[in-house]
Formats: structure tokens, C-alpha cells, sequence
């Protein structure tokens, strides 16, 4: 029997199951220990369920999936109106060098992936699905991506990527408090003194670490009706030229995803002063999670999860081998180039959960590490600008060039 749900069906039906997962995390402690979207949580039962109609022959489903690309745009186009160059400038030099470094990381990610997947004799594309889509990029830029490594000829990407991300947020935060206790305990780390104005910045810009981690664990936010209007149509005028822009760049040859156009205007509006058309940040944010939750719960629910089978061990291999990369990248190389001090360590501790998984689990790793030790105000504000701002943006031109030199 063929379940077929039309575009108010689809809608429907993922509003349930996002709902549903946000009861499961609410109830079950390791789900929110871990930071799992509710959205994610959700739709892994609901392709459970489609798992068990594929193998059993008695059902399957079939969905619109217009809404899901429309609210991944919609997404990403939020995340470009959080890309402030005015705070990156006034970060200073720790800001810009976890940005490098970040960036860095991704790309190395990227190449164990694409060369593990070639030893296997897998599409090198698979191996972007398990390299910086999923792990530095997490759920959202794995439904995102997905459907291009699968166009590519990259069958199963999306559910490889998805389950990658899912594994990289448990992981991520299961090897960060050990790096940060051995550095700060090998090298008797304690703090510095935090100066005036760095604790003045880390106060104007506290919002964006508010608002990221609000998406993952669901913190309150007020809103003003007549901003979130506005916020609203700034959203929408950004996708409605950014889809030019992305057809532009599409016809040049260039594969780029969907929401790139979208996600580059929006940038420009941030940053460039427009009389009478101020941003508004936080109603932008409260929409953007709106996006990502429905986008979210539609991609999961899609999910294959029989296309995993025959890719089990390559795929164990290859994220044993991310984690165990993660933790002495962090171990090695983060804390040296962040300054080989208390917050370094913290910071490499965030890195291990942002580099595996996402900005919450990140943020949750340095809570650990500071409420066992010493606070680190700096870290708390160098990783959360990082990771709210501007790691999608230069990991999606990363993603891209590897999809452009292996397509």
C-alpha cells in the first residue's frame, strides 16, 4: 500500500512528528544531554516506521517535499543575516583565528572523507556526506547537501550524511571534556583576567550565543509582533533575489546549492546600511528556527534508512576515524593556535563538540569544562560568533568546491 500525502499532508504530518520528537526529548535525558533536535529525534522514528513498511512489503510512503527546499532556504537565509564582517572586526584576532582554523578543519575533514571513501571503493562523494556536510556542517547542511551528492550520483547520501551528523553530535560531545581536563591538568591551566573590553563585547554580541543555542535547546526569546513582520519580509526579499542569483551562478556551471543566492543577498543586507531597513536580529533568529525545524522533520522523515546496510562498516570506519582525528586536531593543534592558555583548552573542548556537531553541543562541552574549573567568558564568545555566524558560510564554499572538482 502506497501512503501518498500531498503538500498540506507533508506539512501536517511533520508538525506531528517535530512535535513528537520535542515529547521524546523532554522525557529522555541522554537525547537532551546530547542536544538532539527535537526535529532530528522525530523523524528517525517516523523512518523507523517507513523502514519497517519497506521491509515488510506492506507499506511506503511518498511525499511532497516543495516545503522542505522552500524552509531550507528560508533557513539559510537567516544564517546570512547573522554574518556581521562590523563583529568579526571587533572580535579581534581570537575570533578571525577560530574562523581560520574552523575553516581549516572542515577541509580537512573533507579530505579524509573523500579518500576513505575512495579505499573502500565508494563514490568520493560519500565520503563528503561523512566529512565536513554532516560533522562541522550537522543536520541542516546534511539535508541540505544531500540532494546534490545524490544528484551527483551519490546514492544514499542523504541518509549516510544524516546518520554521520547524529553520531557526530554524541561523539563530539563525548571526547571534549577529556581533551580540555588533560591540557588544563597537564599544563596547570588557570585563567587570565578578562579585560573591560572584552567582557563589554562579549555582553553586545551575547545574543548570537542566545539565539543558537535557543534553536537546539529551546530557550524563550521575546519578539515584537511589528519586528517579526518585518523580519518576515526581509527574509523573503532576500530569497526572492537570491534565487536569481543562484540561477546566475548555476548556469556559469558552477554546482552550488539552492539557497546560496538567498544566503549571499542576505549577507549584503546585513552589512551594507540601507536607510529605514534596520535588520531585525532577533525576530530573524525566532524565524529561522521555525525554518529549520520544519525543514528538519521533512528531510528526516525522507530518510532511507535500507541504503545504510551495505555501507555499515566503511561508514563505522570513516567516523571512528573523524572523532579520533577531531580530539587530537583539538588536542594538538586547536589549543596551540588559540594561544596554548585556560581558554585555549576550554576552547578546544568547544571545538571537539562544534567540530563534530553543532554550536550547542559545543557551548555544552565548555559548560562542563568551566563549572568543574574556571569561567572563560572569552570562549564563550569567541565560539558561539564562529558558530553562529560565519562557519555555514565559508563551509558551504568549501562543500562546494569539493562537490565541483569530484561531480
Amino acid at each position: 500500500m502506497e501512503i501518498s500525502l500531498n503538500l498540506a499532508h507533508t506539512l501536517g504530518v511533520s508538525v506531528l512528528v517535530l512535535l513528537f520528537g520535542k515529547l521524546l526529548v523532554n522525557k529522555i535525558s541522554f537525547l537532551s544531554k546530547y542536544c538532539i533536535p527535537a526535529p532530528v529525534v522525530g523523524g528517525l522514528v517516523f523512518s523507523l516506521i517507513a523502514l519497517f513498511g519497506h521491509v515488510s512489503g506492506s507499506f511506503s510512503f511518498t511525499m511532497d517535499g516543495s516545503l522542505k527546499s522552500l524552509f531550507m532556504t528560508c533557513f539559510f537565509t537567516t544564517v546570512g543575516f547573522g554574518v556581521s564582517f562590523e563583529t568579526l572586526k571587533k572580535g579581534g584576532v581570537a575570533v578571525f583565528l577560530f574562523l581560520i582554523l574552523t575553516s581549516a578543519y572542515a577541509t580537512l575533514q573533507n579530505i579524509v572523507g573523500v579518500s576513505f571513501a575512495k579505499f573502500f571503493g565508494l563514490n568520493p562523494l560519500l565520503g563528503l556526506a561523512m566529512g565536513s556536510v554532516p560533522l562541522t556542517g550537522g543536520h541542516g547542511t546534511s539535508a541540505a547537501f544531500a540532494p546534490l551528492l545524490e544528484q551527483a550520483g551519490a546514492t544514499g547520501a542523504q541518509t549516510v550524511a544524516i546518520a554521520a551528523a547524529t553520531f557526530g553530535l554524541i561523539g563530539g560531545c563525548m571526547i571534549g571534556g577529556p581533551v580540555a581536563k588533560r591540557l588544563i591538568e597537564k599544563y596547570n591551566l588557570k585563567p587570565t583576567k578578562v579585560s573591560v573590553n572584552q567582557e563589554a563585547l562579549a555582553t553586545e554580541t551575547g545574543s548570537l550565543a542566545t539565539s543558537e543555542v535557543a534553536i537546539a535547546c529551546e530557550e524563550k526569546i521575546e519578539l515584537d509582533t511589528g519586528n517579526l513582520t518585518m523580519a518576515f519580509y526581509q527574509v523573503a526579499l532576500a530569497v526572492g533575489i537570491g534565487t536569481v542569483v543562484s540561477s546566475f551562478i548555476k548556469d556559469l556551471g558552477i554546482t552550488v546549492p539552492t539557497y546560496i543566492g538567498a544566503m549571499l543577498i542576505a549577507v549584503i543586507l546585513r552589512n551594507v546600511s540601507i536607510s529605514n531597513f534596520e535588520i531585525r536580529s532577533v525576530e530573524i533568529n525566532a524565524l529561522g528556527e521555525i525554518f529549520l525545524s520544519i525543514f528538519l522533520a521533512q528531510a528526516l522523515m525522507s530518510l532511507k534508512l535500507w541504503e545504510l546496510v551495505e555501507l555499515a562498516i566503511p561508514m563505522m570506519v570513516i567516523l571512528l576515524v573523524q572523532i579520533t582525528l577531531m580530539g587530537t586536531f583539538a588536542y594538538f593543534i586547536t589549543f596551540r593556535v588559540m594561544g596554548k592558555d585556560y581558554d585555549a583548552a576550554v576552547l578546544s573542548s568547544g571545538h571537539c563538540g562544534f567540530g563534530m556537531g553543532a554550536t550547542p553541543n559545543a557551548i555544552a562541552n565548555m559548560n562542563a569544562v568551566v563549572a568543574r574549573y574556571f569561567p572563560s567568558p572569552k570562549s564563550f564568545f569567541v565560539l558561539p560568533m564562529v558558530g553562529g555566524m560565519f562557519i555555514d558560510f565559508t563551509n558551504a564554499t568549501i562543500i562546494t568546491t569539493f562537490i565541483n572538482i569530484f561531480k
